[in-house]
């Protein structure tokens, strides 16, 4: 299928598709005419690659996964997976209290009428 096919089919865009193959993520070959082709397994691999971005993997993070991760599982998830999970679900949690202390510094700032000097914790 072409690009155009395959972006209709997962609802990502070709330039991400494009991306996504620049960085090893998808493969394609090129046709006589040097429009990319891909094959069926495309569409599955680019749901995959849009799902992790989505729970907040970059792609660097994506194209380091293990192969259990990469494979077509419902249910099931291999322990690496879920050990990068849980890793990723701590990261968000330290980015969480990180903006909750900011939002009360400006918050206390505001508060005290004088947003531009430092409020003394």
């Amino acid at each position: 299928m072409n690009i155009g096919e395959l972006a209709r089919r997962t609802g990502c865009s070709a330039r991400s598709i494009r991306h996504y193959e620049k960085e090893g993520l998808l493969a394609s070959h090129r046709r006589a005419n040097g429009y990319r082709d891909f094959d069926e397994e495309a569409e599955r691999r680019v749901r995959q690659v849009a799902h992790f971005i989505r729970l907040g993997f970059s792609l660097v993070d994506i194209a380091t996964f293990p192969r259990c991760m990469l494979r077509d599982v419902k249910r099931a998830i291999c322990p690496q997976a879920l050990a990068l999970h849980r890793k990723r679900l701590a990261e968000f949690d330290a980015q969480l209290l990180e903006l909750a202390g900011r939002r009360e510094r400006l918050a206390r700032a505001i508060a005290s009428g004088d947003a531009s000097r430092e409020v003394v914790e």
